[in-house]
């Protein structure tokens, strides 16, 4: 029988498992006694399956928000459970305690992710952020005033645990809604990682894309309303402005129309202004929502031109509403027929309103 069979996992082998350090792990240890439960003289610590199973549950409580200390005892107490069940066989193995050392140094945790930027230019209001749950609760991610979900969002990013990142964005929107999932849970934590890779170099791309990947992945698979059933107006198209690759914003924006019951028709990142031109001209949409992140892609020829744009028969022709999105577009106000939303909730009622005026009354 190998030593791996014998003696379980290497810290190495279970931190790559688990998505965290070895460092992290090690302190897990010496603070909340979340090492292996046995250990074999002269060698080097071995995870057995019991001890992978209660890092497992460290993660899941963590990503959930529980703060470490809580999560800790809490997994701990699952390991003790399940040693009871099954006695440990190893020949010559010490039992080593599971009370945590007072003097430990503090937990190496993932190199904080800083405060939240406003998404999709949203003001504060009544229906504003709520603060954490439990503000400084010690989880090494200072994301400032923002629910106790995005620090678990955060965790599972930084360990790179996609199963985790799909469970919680799924509970994220079914507790609390689209509009303020996104808001308050998706966008605060896209907005912290990202300004985290500008300030680390080359470091976290990854954490960034899988995060995108999955806030993606959770905003398409947001139920439209009426099983599928789609009001009978002109779809609403949805476009990045040349040179933006910002798509996860008009995303949010289409699973939310996709809730009301509106279609859309989503061109996604970096339009030329062309292929904007040609679509609107065959399609004639009930509205254009044009996304920008930084001013300097603000395209406000780009936006005149397709605000201007007319399509039907003659004499009954008829021209898009234009929505600006994004905070590319502050400083100037709109021109006629125009608007320029300040938040998520305020750009759907507008298309909502939009596309009411718009439905034709069944005979």
């Amino acid at each position: 029988m190998s030593d791996a069979v014998m003696y379980g996992l290497t810290t190495g082998a279970v931190a790559r498992r688990l998505g965290v350090s070895p460092t992290t792990l090690r302190s897990w240890d010496r603070r909340y006694g979340m090492g292996p439960a046995a250990r074999e003289d002269g060698r080097h610590r071995r995870w057995a399956p019991e001890d992978v199973a209660m890092l497992e549950e460290m993660c899941r409580l963590t990503a959930s928000g529980a703060p470490p200390a809580e999560a800790a005892r809490i997994a701990r107490t699952g390991r003790t459970e399940a040693s009871d069940a099954v006695p440990d066989t190893v020949p010559g193995a010490r039992v080593r305690s599971a009370v945590p050392d007072p003097g430990a140094e503090p937990d190496p945790e993932p190199e904080p992710v800083h405060e939240r930027e406003p998404a999709y230019e949203r003001e504060p209001g009544p229906g504003g952020p709520r603060p954490a749950r439990q503000p400084g609760s010690g989880n090494g991610l200072p994301l400032g005033d923002v629910r106790r979900e995005c620090r678990g969002l955060a965790r599972a990013a930084v360990r790179l645990d996609g199963p985790a990142l799909d469970a919680l964005l799924r509970d994220a929107i079914a507790d609390h809604g689209l509009v303020t999932a996104w808001e308050e849970v998706m966008a605060p934590t896209l907005h912290a990682v990202g300004r985290k890779w500008e300030s680390s170099g080359d470091r976290y791309v990854e954490v960034e894309h899988l995060l995108s990947w999955h806030v993606s992945t959770a905003l398409r698979q947001v139920a439209p309303a009426g099983h599928g059933a789609m009001a009978p107006v002109p779809p609403v198209l949805l476009a990045c402005v040349p040179g933006e690759q910002h798509t996860l914003p008009l995303e949010a924006l289409a699973a939310g129309l996709s809730e009301r019951g509106l279609p859309t028709r989503m061109f996604g990142a970096a339009v030329p202004a062309e292929a904007l031109d040609a679509a609107v001209r065959r399609m004639g949409p009930a509205a254009v929502v044009l996304w920008s992140q930084a001013r300097s892609t603000a395209h406000h020829a780009l936006a005149r031109h397709v605000a201007g744009s007319s399509f039907g028969v003659k004499g009954a022709r008829t021209r898009p509403l234009m929505l600006l999105a994004g905070p590319g577009w502050a400083g100037r106000t709109p021109g006629p027929g125009t608007l320029r939303p300040g938040g998520l909730r305020e750009a759907l009622d507008a298309l909502s309103h939009h596309a009411a005026a718009r439905t034709v009354p069944p005979v």
